[in-house]
């Protein structure tokens, strides 16, 4: 029996970027969003209790000279407020960005610029369940200048620990890194090179566990490498047009790939087998994103539609589409108690829109 979900627009961040929208990324309290132009803005989807209490006008008070001075530092906008802005990284990128990616737990991002600068930052206040806000630092890393050529540096992810980081390259290259440890010249320390069959790399992702690393190809291909012995695991069969998108499930025994093919394939991790193809996308598929469990797969198209996916049933349980503007990038948010499930999405609009399930608390 096909069950099916409704999801609801629960809050839009209209026009918050001049340009497009390229990629999002969501930690446990906040979404960054990445753009055509040089600055990245990190929005809140946490407001702690204080917070709650200060927009209360019978608990708020007026806030010192010392405190108004701090926040300014902070964030040229800074609030409290759920999906309120609570900074901008400026000048992240001169020429603009188009891959986020953080770690499971929110501590570390990184985001890769079309000028290729790699960036790493920090979160130093405001962790989850924190009464601070928000505060987000470049980290003081380098990278060998042979790693930033233009062409060295396009998708990027970080491991669930943070401690990893992955990116593509220009001809198919995979390069990995360890943020923790450092080369003979200061730089950070390359640990893995992975070499494919010289294919732009559109994307890249490392499992939740840390085992693999999966990358697509413009030419269609999609491989899956063994972090434990360096090796090729699987080049996978099924995808002849552009992979945008990879990604492992929660589990890390799937894999999720699409692109121009309009169709999404999944993939058993340890044998390398299609064990499903998802077909219901009329344009090219921009992004994927599981959701906690593994129960649900999230998908945006270029053609603005977004659907969600029953991963057992292999059928889709809920399409949203309020515009015809490409969708660069979907997220879901990560599930809280007391809240229903959650999803981002963002692209030609340069807006966001959060929607939850119709359904629950």
């Amino acid at each position: 029996m096909r069950m099916s979900k409704q999801y609801l627009t629960l809050h839009t961040l209209d026009s918050i970027h001049p340009t497009d929208i390229f990629t999002l990324a969501a930690t446990p309290t906040s979404i960054f969003t990445g753009n055509g132009s040089s600055s990245i803005q990190i929005h809140n989807t946490y407001t702690p209790p204080s917070a709650a209490r200060e927009s209360n006008p019978a608990t708020s008070k007026a806030p010192s000279l010392d405190a108004a001075a701090a926040s300014s530092a902070i964030s040229d906008t800074s609030t409290s407020a759920e999906f309120g802005l609570v900074q901008t990284l400026k000048g992240a990128h001169p020429l603009g960005c188009h891959h986020i990616a953080v770690c499971e737990d929110g501590h570390r991002a990184v985001s890769a610029g079309f000028g290729g600068d790699l960036r790493v930052w920090s979160r130093k206040s405001g962790a989850p369940g924190s009464e601070e806000k928000e505060h987000w630092l470049e980290e003081d890393v380098s990278f060998a200048a042979s790693s930033t050529k233009t062409g060295e540096i396009w998708a990027v992810t970080l491991s669930a620990n943070g401690q990893y980081l992955a990116s593509t390259t220009h001809d198919g290259r995979i390069n990995v890194w360890d943020l923790s440890a450092s080369a003979e010249d200061g730089t950070v320390a390359k640990i893995r090179e992975y070499e494919t069959k010289g294919s732009w790399g559109m994307c890249v992702h490392i499992s939740s566990d840390g085992r693999f690393t999966a990358s697509g190809h413009e030419n269609g291909g999609v491989y899956i490498f063994n972090n434990d012995t360096g090796r090729l695991l699987h080049s996978l069969p099924g995808l002849i047009k552009p992979v945008r998108s990879v990604a492992f499930s929660p589990a890390s025994t799937l894999l999720a790939a699409a692109g121009d093919s309009r169709t999404i394939a999944l993939y058993e991790v340890s044998s390398g087998e299609q064990v499903a193809n998802l077909s219901g996308h009329a344009a090219w598929v921009m992004s994927l994103d599981w959701n906690s469990t593994g129960e649900y797969l999230l998908s945006g198209s270029f053609d603005g539609r977004a659907k969600v996916w029953n991963t057992a049933t292999r059928t889709c349980v809920a399409t949203h589409g309020e515009t015809d503007k490409p969708l660069w990038c979907v997220k879901w948010l990560p599930k809280r108690q007391g809240r229903s499930e959650m999803f981002a999405v963002a692209g030609a609009t340069g807006g966001v829109g959060i929607l939850r399930e119709a359904t629950g608390g």
